[in-house]
């Protein structure tokens, strides 16, 4: 007897779904049986996304917006659920980066980053979760990252909105769950997405090496995006009903061996 997919008919919003490690978790979504709301500010790019998803069968709606802007991010969330009917499941992955040094990083970079990593994780689960408490139940996944809980040179500002989200879901999780609702974040470490790859040109640029040798010692060789989405696949679906508040590590034990 064929199992149901792991998102049948659920109802799932995307931040961040139009390239790397959102795409890979929006095709993957939907293979699953989900009807997706993807949020992008790359127009192409989403469109794109949306049509192949669709040519498989799939079905999905791309909305315009960068999430570091809080009115174009609250319009197309409305939009979406709209469109949906319902939000079931959040997938909260967008996010940016900014490699440099503390001491030359500046406000209005740090402005930036903030309302993009951070801002945008609030305001996308504060819309989800009236809906989620109406029907007892919802699933919400938030991108974080290794360094939410490790430190790194050159990536203050970053680590500290990865940090930030991360306690977002875990405050989340202990909010909610008496209501039926569980948050939990998935904690990448280096993966082969335009995002990943930049990070390690920027950081070999600025002197250390994050090349094949750095990777060996740390997560052993780099992650796929399909990997990365893979673990918010499982968070997301009722095989995680009884997982809420937890930090997975998708790095090959590169946080546990410290």
């Amino acid at each position: 007897m064929r199992n149901k997919p792991r998102l049948d008919q659920q109802k799932v919003l995307i931040t961040g779904g139009a390239g790397g490690m959102g795409k890979a978790a929006a095709v993957m979504f939907a293979e699953q049986g989900a009807e997706l709301a993807i949020i992008d500010r790359d127009l192409v790019a989403g469109t794109q996304v949306v049509e192949s998803i669709r040519a498989q069968g799939g079905k999905a709606n791309f909305f315009q917006a960068d999430v570091g802007n809080a009115e174009q991010l609250i319009a197309a969330i409305d939009a979406a659920t709209e469109a949906l009917g319902r939000i079931d499941a959040l997938f909260n992955h967008a996010g940016t980066i900014v490699v440099k040094p503390l001491h030359e990083t500046s406000v209005e970079e740090y402005d930036d980053l903030m309302a993009i990593n951070a801002r945008s994780a609030f305001i996308a689960c504060r819309a989800v979760l009236p809906g989620m408490l109406a029907r007892g139940k919802g699933s919400i996944v938030i991108t974080s990252s290794i360094g939410g809980e490790k430190g790194f040179a050159l990536e203050s500002v970053y680590c500290m909105t990865k940090g930030a989200v991360l306690q977002l879901a875990r405050s989340i999780s202990a909010e909610y769950r008496d209501q039926g609702i569980r948050c939990n974040a998935i904690c990448p470490g280096f993966v082969r997405t335009a995002h990943g790859l930049r990070e390690l040109d920027q950081l070999d640029s600025q002197g250390q090496t994050w090349e094949d040798s750095g990777l060996a010692n740390t997560q052993v060789r780099i992650c796929e995006a399909k990997e990365a989405a893979a673990a918010a696949l499982f968070l997301l679906s009722d095989e995680a009903s009884f997982v809420n508040g937890a930090a997975l590590y998708v790095d090959n034990g590169w946080y546990s061996k410290g």
